[in-house]
Order: C-alpha cells, then structure tokens, then sequence
C-alpha cells in the first residue's frame, strides 16, 4: 500500500492520513531527543498506541546478557487502567517469554517470538478465533479482569544492523468515532512497522550511549582503584568524595533562601559533577607511593627511626663500656660511678623517647621542641667506622623530625600539591562533550580558597563555579573526618566541624555553602555511610565556628 496515495473520493481519509503520517514525524523527532531509557521506551509504546488507536500494549526487550528471552518492559492497558513498568514503579510480574525451548526448538506458538523468530509482523484479527498460536495466557488474563483481548498487531524492532532487539505488541485497535475494537488495518501495520523502525534507532542509540557512559564510568572507577589501592592509607578517598560532593550538591539545589536560592542543577548538571568528583583526584596517579604513605617523619622506603635507635643503643654501649672503665681504676667510687651511669642512661633513654614522639607528626610542634631535637643532635656526637665524628642527627633527620606539622617536609608537600596540577593538565587534554566541558574547571578547583591563597592558580571565590566551591568542601571534610589517615585518627563530627569552620572564618572555604552543610546536616547523612559509630557524637551547631545559623 503507498500511504502517500489519495483514494479517488475519499478526501476525509486523506486528511486523517496526513495527521498520522504528521503525527509520525513528530514521534520520530521526539524519539530522538528522549535521553532517559525508561522514558523513551515509554514514549515507544504510548506513541505506538496513539497512531493505531489501540487499547493497550506491551513493549518487549531482548537484553544482550539473554538473547533467547524477550524481557516485558511496559504494559499499558488504557480501559483497564493497567500501568506497568517504566517510571511507573509497578514491576511486571510475568515471566519473559523465551525463544527456544530448552532442547533449542523454536517457540513459534507464541505471537511475540514467532514475530522474532520469522522476523516478521503478526497482525490477528481476532485471537479468539485465530489458529496455530498459544493465547491461553491471554484468555486466563481476560476471564480474571473481564476483558476482552481481540484484535493483536506485533511488531518486530531492528536496529540499523538487522539485529531484531525487541517486540512491540499492540491490542484491541479501537475504531475512531465509535471506539469498536476492531481489527488493526494496513495502514495501521504499515505506520507501526516504521515507528518500531524509528523506535529501534532511536533505543539502539540510547542504548549505545548508556553503554559508552557505563564504559567511561568504568574506567574511571579502574583508576580510582588504582590510585587508592597504591596506599592503604588513602584508600577509599576517590571513591567518597563524589558522595560527599553530591549530598552537599543537593542540598545546596534544594535551598530556598540565602545568596544560593536560585542555583539549581539539572540531570545533565548533576552527571557533569558527578564525573567530577569522581576524577578530582586522577593526577594522584603519578604521586610516588613513598611520599603518600609517608605515615612519620622519618618514613622513606622504611622508617628511618630504627636507624637512630640503632645509635641510642650504640649510646648505651659506649656508657656502659665508660662506667666499667671508670670502675677499674684504682680507688674507684663505685656507688658514685653506678648512679652516674644510671642518671646517663635515663637521659639517653628520655631523649630517644622524645624523638620516637617528634617522629609521629601527630601535632604541630612547638619551637621549645624543634630546639631539642637540634639541641640533641649537638650533645651526641657520632663517629663512623671510616669518617670524623658528627652530629648524632643528619642534616636530612634534623630537617624531618622538625616538621613543624604533619609528616611531610615542604619538598614532600609540593610533590603531593603537584598532583592538582596533573589532574588539571588530564582533564584538560582531553575532549569533552558538550554537557561534560567544565569537569576539568570543577575537578581542578578543589585546594582554591574562597581569599585567593589556594593552589594551583590562586582563584578568588568569584573565579569560581558553585560546583567547584562545594568539590572543596567535601575533600576537606572527608580528609578531616577519614580513618585510614597514617598520621591522624578520624576527626569526630564535632571536631570536624570546629576545624571547617575555622576554614570558613580564614577565608579557605566558601561561607554560604558552608552554612548550607550544617544546615542542612549533609556532614550527619555523610557520617551514617561512612565513619565509624564512635565519630558520630552530637553536635551543638551553635558552637561551631563561622556558622550564620541562617
């Protein structure tokens, strides 16, 4: 039949022609733009069912883990008032209806897969009186609900390789004007065949993108754990601040009052962040592993304060090896001589205790304390097998043990800095779609201050995007709050947020997004997924520092 041909004197059915083939165009074009996979398969049937004014319909999928199986989709069934599937949150109970048997015989007694397996529609008048198909699932439906499941049309999906990807089943088409079932026409076939033609280009191309962003995401995710699984110590970090990140996202999105009122995110937004957050870290892959694990000051490939027990214990020889001479000469005072050798081993033993704490790197370290580090470097001098005599602390032990806090020296800190310059160098070489284009400015901005004094480019809060400002603000907080840390025990909720707020008053972090985070209680959902039960104390908002209370 040419649908494009005008009957001799059937001007009303040319009109109606020109309306669905209309209408046709029209589905194909929002078929196209429909991004959500439940959406679009909903479009599929409902569009179907409008062009052939059916009653009801199923859409049917065969899925690539089981090509034997066409999976039920979407059910719809208008008189019934029936909705399954899709965004409709009811599931479908019915089991999928499989191709071959067990034994690999064709299922051709079955309207769905005889239409896979011959590749071609199926358009019964009336499967009441239709022979050579199994209906008995559909007449035991029909005598439960008082229904009447008359007039099929089943129509197979292929996708621009010929491959047959689904099945779409129309019922009861309903005569315009006096709503008979009555059975589906020609024209009626030839409209749905080419909407299940549009329709399977259309999922094929959604489809391909899910599998594409299932792929990107993947990949990311290889990452992550690669650069978590360098350090036992960090580990879980890439993985939870995108969390954190979109928790304070959306509730930053829900906010009705404040400066942030009206910033809102849509999906493709929240994707954008999300992908973010998921990457903020990437650079971290060239960090040597000996800088990132460095758990105490003296730590390199191993901790380097076995090497200055070694000298106390040399300390105590030398002592020891000191007293007995002093004992063998003549007229030796012996208690005189005992109790200054026990005085000079608590000293050895005190010093070598205060070092083995400086090692730590728990606390800042006050100046009193870096002076005795230095102080007894001076007192004990060393003297090698071949070499002068030195000071008992090398330059390189003296520097270290003097950190003033944390473990790492500046040299360290800049090598571990150096990764947020990596990150932003990744990102930016790579191509970026459109709706994914400013992930590199998000993920690159997470050690800016809301002052300026950030790195790596020194950004004011007003250079900055929302998203960037809140990427900052949950790597802080996870950092703070995280137990795996080499040189510190996980922060409780309470010190957590004390620390965070004195950020918010130096000008580190963003003031109003702050405001929405304890607000909001984004760090208490944060807490209930991740820390462990003794850091979730209680906290009273009105002492943390730099909240408004707005």
């Amino acid at each position: 039949m040419d649908l494009t041909a005008s009957p001799a004197g059937a001007p009303a059915a040319d009109e109606a022609l020109i309306r669905r083939l209309a209408e046709l165009n029209q589905i194909g074009v929002a078929l196209s733009k429909e991004k959500n996979l439940n959406h679009l398969l909903e479009t599929i049937l409902i569009a179907a069912k409008k062009i052939t004014h059916a009653d009801g319909g199923t859409l049917y999928r065969r899925h690539a883990a089981n090509k034997n199986a066409l999976q039920f989709e979407i059910i719809r069934t208008d008189s019934l008032g029936i909705a399954m599937g899709g965004t409709t949150g009811t599931a479908i109970p019915f089991e999928p209806v499989l191709l071959r048997d067990e034994e690999g015989r064709d299922n051709t007694a079955m309207v769905a897969a005889y239409a896979v397996l011959k590749d071609s529609t199926v358009n019964i008048a009336d499967a009441y009186r239709e022979q050579g198909f199994d209906f008995s699932g559909t007449k035991a439906f029909d005598r439960r609900t008082g229904y009447r499941s008359q007039s099929f049309l089943t129509v197979p999906m292929k996708n621009h390789e010929g491959e047959i990807i689904g099945v779409l089943q129309l019922i009861n088409a309903k005569e315009p004007g006096t709503n008979r079932i009555v059975a589906f026409t020609e024209t009626d076939q030839r409209l749905a065949e080419s909407l299940a033609s549009q329709a399977a280009v259309a999922l094929t191309t959604r489809l391909l993108i899910v599998q594409l962003e299932s792929l990107f995401e993947s990949f990311i995710t290889l990452i992550n754990d690669a650069i978590d699984d360098k350090s036992p110590y960090t580990g879980g970090h890439c993985k939870r601040v995108p969390v954190l990140t979109m928790l304070l996202a959306e509730a930053a999105h829900r906010t009705e009052t404040g400066p942030l009122s009206d910033w809102t995110m849509t999906d493709r937004d929240r994707y954008e962040l999300k992908i973010a957050g998921l990457l903020h870290d990437c650079g971290k892959v060239t960090t040597p592993v000996h800088v990132v694990d460095k758990a105490t000051k003296l730590q390199t490939i191993h901790d380097r304060i076995d090497l200055v027990d070694t000298r106390f214990e040399v300390l105590r020889r030398d002592a020891e090896i000191a007293m007995l001479k002093a004992l063998a000469a003549p007229g030796a005072d012996r208690a005189a001589i005992e109790q200054a050798h026990r005085a000079r081993l608590a000293e050895i033993g005190d010093d070598q205790e205060f070092l083995r704490s400086c090692n730590t790197g728990s606390e800042a370290m006050k100046p009193a304390d870096q002076e005795r580090v230095h102080a007894i470097s001076r007192k004990y001098r060393i003297t090698p097998a071949k070499g002068e005599e030195t000071e008992f602390l090398t330059p390189d032990e003296l520097k270290n043990l003097t950190i003033r806090a944390g473990t790492l020296t500046a040299e360290e800190r800049q090598v571990i800095n150096h990764h947020i310059n990596v990150t932003i160098k990744m990102l930016e070489s790579l191509p970026w779609p459109k709706h994914l284009r400013n992930v590199p400015e998000y993920a690159g901005g997470h050690h800016e201050r809301m002052d300026g004094k950030g790195y790596p480019r020194g950004l004011t809060r007003e250079q900055m995007s929302v998203q960037a400002r809140i990427m900052g603000i949950a790597d802080i907080f996870e950092a703070l709050t995280a137990r795996d840390r080499p040189y510190k025990k996980g922060q409780t909720l309470t010190e957590s947020l004390q620390i965070l707020g004195q950020l918010r008053l130096n000008g580190h972090v963003d003031p109003d997004l702050f405001d929405i985070f304890v607000r909001e209680r984004v760090y208490l959902r944060y807490a209930e997924k991740f820390l462990d039960p003794a850091q979730i104390d209680e906290v009273d908002v009105s002492r943390i520092p730099g909240y408004s209370g707005d």
